[in-house]
């Protein structure tokens, strides 16, 4: 079949979107191949379709566990197998995934980078029929991204197992300086980046400056119509401001990684299908989800980075209608920030205490490692320590970035049942013990393989074919399991902890001090980027970020606030030249803001000073450098 059959077979589209053709046909032509496409660009298409093209498997690499299994259930629903390996799966169920995959089972095999790093899987590649590396979220593997991970370094080791595959690499955000990091990294033969604009023509940014935040929300989502979404940083604050959406009559709900996976699922449904108009949630809401009609994203406070802020804002007005991208900024919001990244970054003593606190925690001897890892809970482990848990959780981020442990994701595990007692024992003891043996027959009935290895169940459903409650089936089963009938595992929902090497003593911990401090001031710039845009009021927002972004030669958008307030003044003719005059008597090296300014330029307030200084940059005789800051363009001094 041709890439336009595999198309419309598979996923109804009769063409593809701008790109795409020329992405796919460069894998399909051998090629490495970087793919630069904003969020709601249809990234998966890119490498799905040269997949189903090609003979063999497709091996996808993906950081999000949630992300991995909406895209294998996308393509089962298809009629296209697929599979997915992250932490939580039993050895018996990697190993019945790698055989299916080695045997011909299976066109996509999804794997998280540190899966892809272990000797099992790595064992199983050499007999494996690959076509085709695809690598999501590719921004991870550079520092100079805004969601470095060090296990991404190592995905360049994987191309000695692959000789002659292509590697398609695949991000949303992007800088100039990341696109050549990613190429370098992962040992592109030649340069080879397809990247779209990151202008979207029907988003109108706004950030509205307001000492009262709730009220403004509220403004917002009343006089705008149709669905919405609202980041918020903590989970607390989700269910605070949904509370009070509620209470002013809006139909809203709330989203964070603490509700258990059943709730998440449902709650995102609804939204999906506009049973919920407003959710409030934190950023572990969106990621892989396509709502066309969504017409406003709301941030209550500034995210950490533009690349965020841009990602989270791109999930409005995916269908082309005009959509609203709202930022809430406080005065105190920039010294918030700023102190809680001075927060994000605890010193190398801290640092050591965390490490050496895991290994007695969790009774890890010197010299060893446990490849299984560790049920990690953040709020009982700090209080083992004895230390505050928002300093632990930055250690544990810090550690994990330097390679020393690896935490995965919030994880919903189902519950697993595996039976131990002989098929003539258990007989016996379903005549002796009547109360179990409805319970008994379902699950034997139900779930195969049942005595070899755990099957994955759920109680939910057991409960229904039965007529009772979920929890007395989790009752029955514990029941069961200390009467040694079945080993029942009961369902989780919180991350594992690995360390990456075995334990040593803490004082011969290698925190490579040098990239504490580049990643320090990574996010430093980052934030400083994204601290200008929120107090920018002179150059239009869609402008800054795609400046951003690298793309200088955009027109203002006409859509912004700082667009419809510039169009709505007038300016008197002459002016221009006695504002300019003056400005050239300022001192750009001392970086003033336009409140200093006016305190020095005579005859303009702050607003008419405002607009000048707009018009001044439009006409490319000022300019802002990369922190927002106004200077004179070279020749124009």
């Amino acid at each position: 079949m041709s890439i336009h059959q595999i198309l419309h077979k598979y996923w109804g589209y009769d063409s593809f979107r701008p790109l795409q053709e020329e992405i796919i046909q460069s894998v399909l032509d051998g090629k490495d191949t970087l793919a630069l496409l904003p969020t709601g660009g249809g990234k998966s298409i890119c490498f799905q379709v040269p997949a189903m093209a090609l003979d063999g498997l497709c091996l996808v690499v993906s950081p999000l566990i949630a992300l991995m299994k909406d895209q294998v259930e996308n393509l089962e629903k298809i009629g296209i197998k697929a599979y997915a390996i992250f932490s939580g799966l039993t050895h018996q169920e990697i190993q019945i995934i790698l055989g299916n995959c080695v045997h011909g089972g299976a066109k996509f095999l999804y794997v998280s980078p540190e899966r892809l790093s272990t000797s099992l899987l790595r064992d199983h590649l050499s007999q494996m029929n690959i076509s085709l590396l695809a690598i999501d979220e590719a921004h991870c593997i550079s520092q100079w991204g805004f969601d470095f991970r060090p296990e991404y370094r190592k995905l360049k080791e994987i191309r000695e197992y692959l000789p002659g595959v292509p590697i398609m690499a695949l991000t949303a955000t992007a800088t100039a300086r990341v696109v050549d990091d990613i190429q370098d990294q992962l040992g592109f033969k030649h340069k080879n980046a397809f990247r779209k604009s990151f202008e979207r023509l029907n988003l109108h940014y706004v950030v509205r400056k307001n000492e009262n935040k709730l009220e403004k929300l509220l403004n917002s989502v009343a006089i705008t119509k149709g669905s919405g979404l609202i980041y918020v940083r903590n989970r607390k604050k989700t269910e605070e401001i949904a509370a009070y959406l509620i209470e002013h009559g809006i139909n809203a709900s709330f989203y964070h990684a603490g509700l258990t996976a059943e709730l998440r699922q449902s709650r995102q449904d609804n939204w999906i299908k506009n049973k919920t108009r407003i959710m409030v949630c934190t950023n572990a809401f969106g990621m892989g989800i396509d709502k066309p009609d969504c017409r406003l994203v709301i941030h209550y406070e500034i995210p950490d980075c533009l690349e965020a802020y841009y990602q989270e804002a791109g999930r409005a007005g995916r269908n082309g209608n005009p959509a609203y991208c709202l930022l809430v900024y406080h005065s105190s919001d920039a010294e918030i920030m700023r102190a809680r990244l001075a927060q994000n970054h605890p010193p190398e003593s801290v640092l050591k205490m965390v490490y050496e606190g895991i290994g007695s925690y969790f009774h890890i001897p010197i010299g060893e490692l446990n490849v299984e890892g560790f049920d990690f809970d953040l709020v009982s482990f700090s209080t083992y320590l004895k230390t505050n848990p928002t300093l632990v959780l930055n250690a544990i981020k810090l550690l994990s970035q330097l390679d020393v442990i690896h935490v995965s994701e919030d994880l919903s595990q189902p519950a697993r049942v595996k039976m131990l007692m002989p098929g003539n024992r258990l007989y016996a003891f379903q005549v002796e013990y009547q109360m179990y043996d409805d319970l008994l027959k379902i699950l034997l009935r139900t779930y195969g393989g049942i005595f070899d290895y755990y099957i994955p169940i759920s109680e939910k459903v057991l409960g229904i074919k039965l007529n009772c409650l979920e929890r007395e089936i989790s009752e029955k089963l514990t029941k069961l399991h200390l009467l040694g009938v079945l080993d029942y595992v009961e369902k989780k929902n919180r991350p594992k902890l690995y360390l990456k090497d075995p334990r040593i003593k803490s004082e011969y911990l290698n925190l490579n001090p040098s990239l504490l401090r580049e990643r320090k001031k990574i996010e430093e710039e980052k934030l400083e980027s994204m601290i200008a845009f929120a107090t920018n009021e002179l150059v239009c927002r869609s402008r800054v970020l795609l400046s951003y972004f690298d793309e200088h030669s955009a027109i203002d958008c006409g859509a912004c606030d700082v667009c419809k307030e510039k169009l709505a003044q007038p300016w008197e003719e002459g002016k221009i030249e006695t504002l300019i005059a003056q400005l050239k008597r300022v001192k750009w090296e001392l970086r003033p803001s336009t409140k200093e300014l006016a305190k020095e330029i005579v005859g303009f307030n702050e607003q008419d000073l405002s607009f000048g200084l707009r018009i001044l940059l439009d006409k490319g005789i000022l300019q802002l450098d990369s922190q927002q800051y106004i200077t004179w363009k070279k020749g124009e001094e």
